[in-house]
This record gives structure tokens, C-alpha cells and sequence, in this order.
């Protein structure tokens, strides 16, 4: 991508405060995670007035790797690499929140011998308008850098590229702040004065504040506000307000009202503890209906991603593992089903899927420059349990134990590692390097799909009522599709969660909505 140049120094010389920022972060790549040191370099008006443009100038973004990583591009016979790097730098003002991606590239440096490989990228980055008085704070976020090695002789290595994801480090904590700028009422003094005819205006377009807060951009396979375009949580566009960007509705710095949803409470997190919320349909063949599973929560226990080189290029693997979690139970809420029995006979029942092992949630993405293909494979032990029956509004007593006689199936991509009866669900998504995410990633969630085996019933039936096969009759059978919703997930292992991602009391934020 082509980038304009960046505004001359002198032109923002008066003013102005320089920021020079070196900051812990931890970089997955192809050796592993790795501790690297990030440098952010530059500089912003003193001060501004509500309604005028901000633009940060001479913006530089400094990556150096360890020598650990380095011995990773020579794996290839790379002598020489070339680097682009995107920066998430969220913007709050007050309890107003937005997202801008500063991007940069790198002409091509030679890869050391040994010792750490040091990259540093300029580029244009987004101005930044508010409508409002008060503190704009920017911060720096998580960062993506994109490595092309190249040969001795110029030709590509392969894989022709690789992708790091890179966190601010535990130990960054409170230290991320890149900078403050007051924003008053009236007019300024000493604020930067517009381009010279000669410079070229940055392409980037400029994000006003929204009212609500998009969720925060992180490693590759996850969802990232898109600067310019501020989204409500449903994903919908804001309507833009004076300089902020307003839900009609609402008056400024009203967040939306966050839907009904049951506790998703993680007791005991990790620093690798998730949680989400999750909902959707499934389809029941036999009785040409469709059911709502209802919002129910995930508790996840995201595992450390791993490189897998392959011929197609690198895979980004990462195993984690799930548990619903329903009033101390590993279970859906009850819910109720109305159908058409027999196709004639109106029965409402209450039901509940209840998980009998481990849940599996295995992410594989595969990295090629600029676009990530991700496929990731939901694998859940799921026993239908029907706890109350009514045919025509007359009860049917089915007893306390009525179930299916083992756990619901779905055809299964690989047997030989993952036996048993299970359900399958299958979330597919293209990370392009700079957008949204489009489709399932787990910490962004998304649609995932399937179908599944309603295996016969047992137990149903009381004072020697055997009601199984009344039960298996109806309901039994394949083919049934089920497409689940989940949320943007929670990073409740923080010492701080992001604001964007959970409620005050470490709950999932996002409350999905079910789709067909």
C-alpha cells in the first residue's frame, strides 16, 4: 500500500510535545513467544479545541527482536527482511472510546549475524477529531508486524512471508499511555498549522469518538474496529454526531444498554482465562422447526499457540479447552421448545443440553501475507436432557431422568484423534491485515455450524409408562443443522480487563443475538 509522506518537522515544531516510548511486549512467531522491546516515536500538539483536527506527526514504530527470533527468518537462508507493522492505539475521552491503527513499512535491513534485528517503520496515520472539552488519552495497544525475508541473490524464501502478533507485555501495565491532549472549548494557541501545499495529506482517514466501545484489536484471530468507522457492538454503523459519533437516541456518552444475559462468572482465572456468551438455532428435521438454544455461557481456557511450518506456509495453532457454565452446572439455561408433533399434535417441552466432557476449541490459522485464513473446530460431549412435556397443554409426566442414550453426533473430520459421540461445530474466518475480521475467530467470535444426531431417548416415562420411544419417534434422527452465535470474548485472567471486552464485575460484555 502506498503511504504519504509524513508531515516535515517543522511544521509541527511549535507547540508540540514529542513522545519516545520503549515498551515491553511479548511477539508470537515462528520460534515461539518471544520478549521484544517496542519504540514509539512522536509528536502531538500541547493542547486543542473541540471540533479541530489532531494529527500526530513523525510517526516512527521501532521493533527489536531478540536473537532467538532472529535465528528464525535464517531457518529460510534469509540474509535480508522487509517489515510493515499496524498499531492499534485506542483514543478514550472520558468514557468515550475509539480505535486508530497507525501503519508503517520498512525499506529492507539485513539480518545480523547474531544479536537482536532491529526494525524500524514510518508511515501516515489517522488525524483525530472531538466534538467535546476534555483529555484525549492515547494508548498504545497490540501490534502486528509483517516480515518478507528475502535471499542473498533477492529472491523470496520460503514461506515468502511470516506474521508476529505482539501484546504489550504483563509488565507494561499502566505504561502503555502514549499520550495526553487537553481539548478545550474555545480556541488555542501553539496548535500544529495545516500541511504546506507541498505535503501530501495522509490518505488515513480521520476516527471521531464514539459513544460506545468497540471491542480492542489483539493477536491475529480477532476482530478490530475498522478507524473511521466506528461500530455498535451488534456490528451496526453510528450515526455521527457533532465531531462524536451518537446513537440518535441517546444523548452523548450513553453506552447501549447491555441485553439480559445469565451470570458468566470465571471463579478461579488464569492469565489465559476467557469467557463468552453464546446462542443460536438448531434445527430438529423431524419436526420441521427450528429451536433457540438460548444465551448461554462459555468459560474458556485459551491454550499457548503454537507454529506449525507447513508447505502451504506457516499455521498458527492454538488448543483451548470449554466449559458451560449454568448456576454451578455444565449446562445450557432450561429452555422451551413448541412443535408441531406428528405434524399435528401442538407439544411444548422444557430442555437442557448438558455437557457430559471435555469441551475442545481447536484455532488453526494459516499465515499468508496479508490475508489469515482461520478455521477453528468446536468439539462439545452434549446430552439432550428433557425435563417437562405437555401435548396439547396436558402434561406428560416423562420423569426426572429422561435424556438421550448417549451425547449428540455430528460426522467428524478426524476420528483417529477425536473419537466418540460429540457435536461438531465449524467457525471459519479471513483476517485481512488492517480490517475487521470477517466470519469466527475465537477471542472475536462469530458464527459457527454444524449437524448433528438426536440419538434415541431413555428413561422417559413414569409409574411404568415407557414414553422412550414415543419420544424417539418424534424427535430422533441426523441431519439436523445447528448454527451457534458466540460473542467477543472476555479476557478475564487480566489483572485489568479491557473495558471493551467485560463488564465491571469480569462478565462477558457482549451479548450476542441468535441468527438463521
Amino acid at each position: 500500500m502506498a503511504l504519504a509522506p509524513l508531515l516535515p518537522a517543522a511544521a509541527v515544531a511549535v507547540g508540540t510535545v514529542k513522545v519516545d516510548a520503549a515498551l515491553p511486549y511479548v511477539c508470537t512467531l515462528p520460534s515461539g513467544p518471544q520478549q521484544a522491546t517496542v519504540r514509539i516515536t512522536a509528536a502531538f500538539p500541547e493542547r486543542a479545541s473541540a471540533g479541530e483536527e489532531i494529527r500526530p506527526a513523525d510517526v516512527t514504530t521501532t521493533v527489536e527482536l531478540p536473537a532467538a527470533a532472529v535465528a528464525g527468518l535464517t531457518t529460510p537462508r534469509a540474509t535480508a527482511v522487509r517489515a510493515e507493522t499496524r498499531l492499534a492505539v485506542g483514543v478514550a475521552q472520558d468514557e468515550q472510546r475509539t480505535e486508530a491503527t497507525w501503519s508503517g513499512t520498512a525499506q529492507p535491513v539485513a539480518v545480523p549475524a547474531e544479536g537482536a534485528l532491529v526494525l524500524t517503520t514510518t508511515g501516515d496515520v489517522p488525524s483525530l477529531t472531538t466534538g467535546t472539552a476534555g483529555e484525549l488519552v492515547l494508548t498504545a495497544g497490540a501490534l502486528a508486524v509483517d516480515l518478507a525475508p528475502s535471499a542473498a541473490d533477492g529472491a523470496a524464501t520460503t514461506p515468502p512471508s511470516l506474521s508476529a502478533a505482539c501484546v504489550p507485555a504483563p509488565d507494561a501495565e499502566g505504561r502503555t499511555v502514549l499520550a495526553r491532549v487537553p481539548v478545550g472549548a474555545g480556541a488555542t494557541t501553539g496548535t500544529p498549522s495545516a500541511p504546506p501545499p507541498s505535503t501530501t495529506a495522509p490518505s488515513s482517514p480521520s476516527p471521531s469518538l464514539p459513544t460506545d466501545r468497540p471491542a480492542p484489536p489483539t493477536a491475529p484471530g480477532t476482530t478490530r474496529a475498522t478507524p473511521g468507522t466506528p461500530k455498535s457492538p451488534e456490528g451496526g454503523p453510528r450515526s455521527e454526531g457533532k465531531g462524536l459519533a451518537t446513537a440518535e437516541e441517546e444523548p452523548p456518552g450513553t453506552p447501549a444498554p447491555r441485553p439480559d444475559a445469565p451470570p458468566c462468572v470465571t471463579e478461579k482465572p488464569t492469565s489465559l482465562s476467557l469467557s463468552a456468551y453464546i446462542t443460536g438455532y438448531s434445527n430438529v428435521r423431524k419436526l420441521n422447526g427450528a429451536n433457540v438454544i438460548p444465551v448461554s455461557c462459555a468459560l474458556i481456557e485459551q491454550g499457548q499457540p503454537e507454529f506449525d511450518p507447513r508447505e502451504d506456509g506457516f499455521h498458527l495453532i492454538t488448543k483451548s479447552t470449554a466449559r458451560l457454565s449454568y448456576q454451578g452446572r455444565a449446562q445450557t439455561p432450561p429452555f422451551r421448545a413448541t412443535f408441531l408433533t406428528f405434524g399435528f399434535t401442538p407439544t411444548t417441552a422444557t430442555l437442557v443440553l448438558e455437557q457430559t466432557g471435555p469441551m475442545s476449541i481447536d484455532s488453526d490459522v494459516l499465515l499468508i501475507f496479508p490475508d489469515n485464513i482461520a478455521e477453528t473446530y468446536v468439539r462439545a460431549p452434549l446430552v439432550l436432557r428433557v425435563l417437562d412435556v405437555r401435548v396439547n397443554g396436558t402434561p406428560l409426566d416423562v420423569g426426572p431422568d429422561c435424556r438421550t442414550e448417549k451425547p449428540l453426533t455430528s460426522p467428524e473430520p478426524d476420528p483417529a484423534t477425536y473419537p466418540g459421540d460429540h457435536l461438531v461445530l465449524l467457525g471459519k474466518g479471513q483476517l485481512i491485515n488492517g480490517t475487521d475480521a470477517e466470519g469466527y475467530v475465537l477471542t472475536g467470535g462469530g458464527p459457527l455450524t454444524g449437524t448433528v444426531t438426536i440419538p434415541p431417548f431413555k428413561d422417559c416415562g413414569a409409574d411404568g409408562e415407557d414414553l422412550d420411544r414415543l419420544l424417539t419417534a418424534a424427535i430422533s434422527g441426523p441431519d439436523n443443522h445447528v448454527k451457534q452465535i458466540q460473542g467477543q470474548t472476555c479476557s478475564v485472567g487480566l489483572e485489568t480487563p479491557p473495558p471493551d471486552q467485560c463488564t465491571e464485575d469480569r462478565q462477558p460484555l457482549v451479548v450476542p443475538k441468535p441468527e438463521r
